[in-house]
């Protein structure tokens, strides 16, 4: 049985606006990356660092938060959480140093850290299965909506006040949104409370055993890793580098990617759908939007300049096809393990986002800084390259693995 469509504006709106907040958290640092150089003086490492460390504590907590979700429930779980994004938004406005901006960035990265999986959870819990592709691809455009505000808005808003004042405004509406999941948000029962801890446990080790998971987690979530690392901190600094862009440029440049984005997670998913009422599985889709993705990120490495606006579109566009994935894994387990496949596949996607954010920055940092005060572009092509190798190798073993498994 269906819910009824105000029921399913109480469940997939204040979820959209959660990760709305997510997403501009995980790139506004790529507007803001000259303000904290000029007022902190960090160097690109450093700044790999700082804004990595999202990456890091929101990984390490992906393995419990499959767990908490499928035994309490997404609306519980997401509206407490929030609260620690929060703190860390305080945290990083009245930060003085590089200890102080990681805390605060840590802070975050584990406050989000459920934003998108709770969401998954609650969709699996209340929506049809068939429907999870688009359902999941229009939750992920409320993400592309905050990447859009991080860009060419939080430019504008630094005319106003400075980017510590942003942080400040980012709290409070943090505080907003745990408060709108917990009273807007039904309750329903995860399915899971007769399960102890340790058979929740043992739910885990029967996601990480399977070949159902790991012959699509590799390439999934190193795409996803190469995509958020890049997007997320690396794009403005190239387009400015590499590009020869001035900064208000490299706003409106990073805003159309953003809207890329939102059309690759609604036009992808709702093409996973379709296509799956003709037979073609929403894997297939999902592998042939990352391949794409892997030929975008070949013409970033060469730095052709005089291209980079289409460039750049068909990155973000492309970008998003590695989502897919959660919504075949959801698919290719029971519900009520669906929460710990996602959150193990996001355990990856985050762990490799944290190494590729700060390895990206330390190998640009291998070439000494240019005459202009930029970063080498020599150094992107490699940073970018190694990448690039990384999500090819994945590609390889999905397909050499092919005869072991099969999906839904």
């Amino acid at each position: 049985m269906k819910p009824s469509r105000p029921k399913l504006l109480r469940i997939f709106l204040p979820f959209a606006f959660g990760y709305y907040l997510s997403y501009l958290y995980r790139v506004v640092n790529a507007v803001i990356a000259p303000n904290l150089v000029a007022d902190l003086g960090v160097d690109p490492s450093d700044l790999g660092l700082l804004t990595a460390a999202y990456f890091l504590t929101f990984a390490a907590f992906q393995l419990p938060l499959g767990v908490l979700l499928d035994r309490y429930g997404p609306r519980r779980i997401e509206s407490l959480l929030l609260i620690f994004a929060a703190l860390g938004a305080f945290i990083f406005a009245r930060a003085e140093s590089l200890a102080g901006l990681v805390a605060g960035r840590a802070f975050i990265g584990f406050g989000v850290s459920a934003c998108l999986m709770a969401a998954f959870k609650a969709y699996v819990m209340w929506f049809p299965r068939g429907q999870l592709p688009l359902i999941n691809g229009l939750q992920m455009s409320a993400g592309g909506l905050g990447a859009l505000s991080a860009t060419a808005p939080v430019e504008a808003m630094l005319g106003f006040t400075d980017w510590r004042g942003i942080f400040l405004v980012l709290a409070i509406l943090t505080l907003a949104v745990a408060a709108t999941v917990f009273w807007m948000v039904p309750e329903k029962d995860p399915g899971n409370d007769q399960l102890t801890f340790g058979e929740q446990l043992r739910g885990i080790s029967q996601i990480f055993t399977s070949m159902t998971f790991w012959r699509i987690a590799p390439v999934a979530a190193l795409s996803q890793a190469g995509f958020l690392s890049i997007h997320g901190l690396w794009s403005g600094p190239w387009l400015r580098d590499v590009a020869g862009l001035n900064r208000g440029e490299v706003a409106g440049v990073l805003m159309l990617v953003a809207a890329a984005m939102i059309g690759g997670y609604v036009l992808l998913g709702g093409a996973a759908e379709r296509l799956s009422k003709s037979g073609i599985r929403p894997v297939a889709v999902a592998v042939a939007g990352m391949s794409t993705f892997m030929f975008i990120q070949i013409l970033v490495i060469l730095g052709y300049s005089r291209w980079a606006l289409p460039v750049w579109l068909f990155f973000g566009f492309f970008g998003t096809s590695g989502i897919i994935s959660y919504a075949v894994l959801s698919q290719s387990f029971p519900v009520h393990l669906a929460g710990r496949a996602n959150t193990a596949l996001n355990l990856l996607v985050f762990v490799l986002a944290f190494i590729a954010q700060w390895g990206i920055g330390a190998v640009i940092e291998i070439w000494p800084v240019t005459a202009e005060g930029g970063y080498d572009p020599a150094g992107y092509r490699a940073a970018f390259g190694a990448m690039l190798s990384l999500q090819i190798l994945g590609l390889i073993w999905f397909f050499s693995s092919g005869r072991k498994v099969t999906y839904t």
